[in-house]
């Protein structure tokens, strides 16, 4: 990690386009809470720069020379103790995403989101709450159910037929966009239990991010609260 006091999230700009690292590392040093630890203007740099600063979160533009984002992303990932990882792109239906989901991204922003909301993000997956624009889980969502290759309902439902009651309950929750403080207010849990449940949820369902538990629930045709 960078030299920043603990207190404060290191974050590493990677993008090609120098005029949106300058607006991000502009947004990012003018919170009390957050260092830009550097800027990259493309992936290999990037990767390069994430191993050598350690920062707490990158993110991370999908299209970019040298080494795109996707494969950047999939290298990180593969280290020992990588940094959080926030995917950014212009297009909401980037055909690359759900392969950066897959490699290990812990979130998904377009890069016309709020800046609030781009902060929320960073603070987000540095306390484990990944994180995805509404838009972008729609939109995924239902490119994965439009997909005519196979009938995902059957196995969708199967998976989650191995949930406890309490489990499913949480994958329900995730499927509908909640944080794991918003699932903890609603299911009268602590946060530190939503994301025991969520864990197992990833081991149970055989997935590695948020997004994909969502496209279960969904699947499975599961798409509201249980009924008592």
């Amino acid at each position: 990690m960078t030299d920043a006091s603990p207190a404060t999230i290191s974050v590493l700009v990677v993008d090609d386009d120098p005029l949106v690292r300058s607006a991000l590392s502009l947004m990012l040093g003018g919170q009390p809470d957050v260092a830009v630890a550097g800027e990259a203007g493309d992936g290999r740099e990037g990767l390069r720069l994430a191993r050598e600063l350690r920062p707490d979160v990158v993110l991370m533009d999908i299209r970019m020379p040298q080494l795109n984002g996707l494969e950047a992303t999939r290298a990180l990932c593969a280290d020992p103790d990588p940094p959080h990882l926030i995917v950014l792109t212009t297009f909401d239906a980037d055909e690359h995403v759900m392969e950066a989901l897959a490699a290990g991204a812990d979130g998904f922003l377009l890069k016309d989101t709020p800046p609030a909301q781009i902060l929320d993000a960073i603070r987000g997956v540095v306390a484990g709450d990944p994180i995805l624009s509404p838009s972008v889980t729609r939109t995924l969502i239902d490119k994965v159910r439009s997909d005519p290759a196979a009938d995902r309902a059957a196995g969708a439902k199967e998976r989650l037929s191995t949930l406890t009651e309490r489990e499913l309950e949480v994958a329900l929750a995730v499927g509908r966009g909640l944080s794991n403080a918003e699932i903890a207010g609603e299911l009268y849990l602590s946060v530190p239990t939503v994301k025991a449940h969520v864990s197992r949820l990833f081991e149970k369902l055989a997935v590695t991010n948020r997004v994909q538990i969502a496209i279960t629930v969904h699947d499975s045709g599961l798409n509201g609260p249980q009924s008592s």
